[in-house]
């Protein structure tokens, strides 16, 4: 595989769960309604069964053990090239990246969807202790489906933490907005992308991240 291959991502969803609709923003089209349901009950079935809130992801700052693990903040100055990710309802546009030992990337994030999503760069294990922050967030009335209540962001989750999803591996975006990561790499890298909005990493809503 040539070391700058990205692969492409055409996605689908399931559309046949209930949700109550105190989450559901109106939507003209019966199908995006549908997909909304979806998603968001399969997050609240799969997040709702996992233990208590753990590790950082919101304000909980971007420690030396995950950075060994996944890399750190890079400068646009060390940029080796530039990668578009482009996010629907509910995929990415990819859906493997493979990136060189040690390279810094500058992603630039556009959500194309109907809904709020996310780019995550982390391992399995961080993208599932995030997803328990995000289902915080939404109980609490910060996140919604289509719009991320900005005023109740610095709400208090404990341990020091808050609402503020502000850790540079990471962008949340209403629909139509833009945004972009600068990352620099480690040397072994076995990631996931993924957007741990409740439900939409359950629908597929994830790619893979490798280095060689």
């Amino acid at each position: 595989m040539d070391k700058n291959a990205v692969i492409l991502r055409g996605g689908g969803l399931p559309t046949d769960y209930l949700f109550r609709s105190i989450y559901m923003p109106k939507f003209n089209s019966p199908l995006m309604r549908s997909i909304a349901i979806s998603a968001f009950i399969l997050g609240a079935l799969a997040v709702s069964r996992a233990p208590a809130l753990a590790g950082a992801g919101h304000s909980g700052g971007h420690d030396a053990e995950n950075s060994l693990q996944i890399g750190a903040p890079g400068k646009m100055s060390d940029v080796h090239r530039t990668i578009k990710i482009t996010m629907e309802d509910n995929f990415y546009d990819k859906e493997k990246i493979v990136v060189r030992s040690g390279e810094t990337v500058r992603f630039l994030i556009e959500n194309k969807g109907e809904f709020v999503h996310e780019f995550n760069i982390g391992t399995a294990a961080m993208h599932a202790d995030h997803q328990k922050e995000m289902l915080i967030m939404m109980e609490h009335g910060a996140l919604e489906a289509d719009k991320i209540n900005m005023s109740m962001m610095k709400m208090d989750m404990g341990n020091g933490m808050t609402m503020n999803h502000d850790d540079p591996n990471s962008v949340l975006l209403e629909p139509g907005k833009t945004a972009e990561i600068i990352w620099t790499f480690p040397k072994e890298a076995e990631l996931e992308f993924a957007c741990n909005v409740p439900g939409h990493y359950e629908s597929g809503m994830m790619g893979k991240i490798s280095s060689q």
